[in-house]
């Protein structure tokens, strides 16, 4: 899949990367790549095979709300690599990242048009119903389909719905502030992963015979809330484990941390992680997190919490 990242206006990288092929492309932001997303990019790559078009998706960096002023946006559900990963997934042959600035959200839909897509040759763009472009989000679907004037085709996606309810990445952040990852799961497709690093902590894990691996993240996750989870881990060499996670900041030991950690407890393992890349799968929140009147009753609810979570991990 290649990789091209844009900036308006376009005329600056024209000559270093040629459009030489039609192209069927999703436009939309996809954070998240939930099923409604998967369904839009779906149809764009359809359309390329049916078409005999290359298949593109385009997507926006920043996020547009964070970079107009929306302080929630400024994590993500999926960070742009984990983003590319799930577009190679979903067969799209090339992507390009548009850059989100104060500049670009002044450009009219009309302009939109003629000076993106037009030179980039596209030929259907897919997008959903409730796409919007364009200075202060002023075009729609049916502004698209117009400005198109027969030049490319306009395919707009209805919504995906699960138990009548529209999947939706607002609808996920929401699930997931609430600890239920499980829905926010299944309205993603796949569970809801953070990738990072283990990094040393405070090492109290060990101490009291429960040891664990304090992960950094690699990109600004949004953070589900806090409490114990039960996790799938994925190692950087190909292995997966399941365990429990606790996200969260240790009441039982910290007054007040400025920002939770992630600790995450590997069932039937043994060996060093340190500086090692975990992928960690939340599947269901066990508990929220509170604080312990000592540390043999957190020790007891721990080992509570592990039950669980193997219970759950059989499942």
């Amino acid at each position: 899949m290649e990789v091209i990242r844009i900036s308006y206006p376009l005329s600056e990288i024209a000559s270093q990367y040629p459009v030489t092929e039609a192209q069927s492309a999703a436009i939309g932001d996809f954070d998240g790549v939930h099923l409604g997303h998967r369904q839009v990019i779906g149809k764009a790559v359809e359309a390329s095979e049916f078409e005999r078009l290359s298949s593109a998706v385009m997507t926006f960096h920043p996020h547009p709300r964070e970079v107009l002023g929306s302080p929630l946006y400024s994590t993500y559900l999926t960070p742009l690599d984990r983003k590319l990963e799930q577009f190679e997934k979903l067969g799209a042959d090339r992507v390009y990242i548009v850059r989100f600035d104060r500049e670009l959200a002044k450009l009219s839909p009309s302009d939109f048009v003629e000076r993106i897509l037009v030179p980039l040759r596209v030929k259907q763009a897919v997008v959903g119903f409730n796409f919007t472009f364009g200075h202060r989000g002023a075009g729609t679907p049916e502004t698209l389909t117009e400005l198109a004037a027969g030049r490319f085709r306009v395919n707009i996606v209805e919504p995906f719905q699960i138990e009548g309810q529209r999947v939706s990445s607002t609808l996920i952040r929401e699930a997931l502030s609430q600890g239920d990852a499980a829905y926010a799961g299944r309205l993603l497709g796949r569970p809801y992963e953070i990738a990072g690093t283990v990094v040393k902590g405070e090492g109290r894990g060990s101490k009291i015979g429960i040891p664990t691996a304090n992960v950094s993240p690699d990109g600004a996750y949004v953070t589900p809330a806090t409490g114990v989870y039960a996790v799938t881990v994925r190692l950087d060499d190909g292995a997966q484990l399941s365990g429990v996670m606790n996200v969260g900041k240790k009441p039982t030991f910290h007054a007040d941390l400025p920002e939770p950690t992630w600790e995450v407890h590997l069932f039937d393992f043994s060996g060093d992680l340190y500086g090692r890349r975990l992928t960690i799968e939340l599947r269901n929140r066990i508990r929220s997190e509170r604080r312990f009147e000592s540390v043999d009753a957190l020790v007891r609810q721990i080992h509570a919490d592990i039950e669980q979570a193997r219970r759950l991990s059989a499942l």
